[in-house]
């Protein structure tokens, strides 16, 4: 085993989507575990009302891992991602189409300094502000993907899976 993934869905979405079913079949075929918790329950609370139960669950997610995960997360799941990483040690972030602030959630995104970290996030993203992503990335020094894409980032997940993969390469 080269490490563990837990790979966190969007809303509106589930365990799984294209996105996260893909990275993890991807990440598999190089050795790694991997988990994709269902937060549909928790996301029928709406956006802020999602947050704390995606965080509880994520936490669990990560208490049960055999090592420090690498944490994969798209839309809200990149989110509560960057949010768990400060209460727990991880081993990286993968970060897709970025929100830095959930309307009616007190607290903005972050992450754990120091933790090796990527964003991908679409020029045509009409769900998560293109410069507010990259202005989190540049503040903390975190290398990104831009992608001719939406919100979805479905045109671009060759792109993305190339990524993923030289990401998790230079984690081992």
């Amino acid at each position: 085993m080269r490490g563990h993934i837990i790979l966190s869905h969007g809303s509106d979405s589930g365990p799984d989507a294209t996105k996260v079913s893909v990275l993890a079949a991807l990440a598999e075929s190089q050795g790694w575990t991997t988990v994709r918790p269902d937060y549909r329950e928790d996301d029928a609370r709406g956006y802020a009302g999602s947050i704390d139960p995606r965080l509880a669950q994520l936490a669990r997610a990560i208490a049960a891992s055999p090592v420090p995960p690498v944490l994969v997360g798209s839309s809200m799941g990149a989110f509560v991602s960057g949010l768990a990483s400060l209460d727990a040690p991880v081993a990286g972030l993968f970060l897709l189409a970025l929100p830095t602030r959930i309307p009616g959630y007190p607290r903005a995104f972050d992450v754990r300094p120091g933790v090796p970290s990527f964003l991908v996030h679409g020029y045509a993203d009409d769900v998560c502000p293109l410069d507010d992503a990259l202005a989190f990335a540049r503040d903390h020094a975190i290398p990104a993907l831009l992608v001719q894409d939406d919100h979805r980032l479905g045109a671009t997940l060759p792109d993305i899976e190339a990524e993923f993969l030289r990401f998790l390469g230079n984690l081992a």
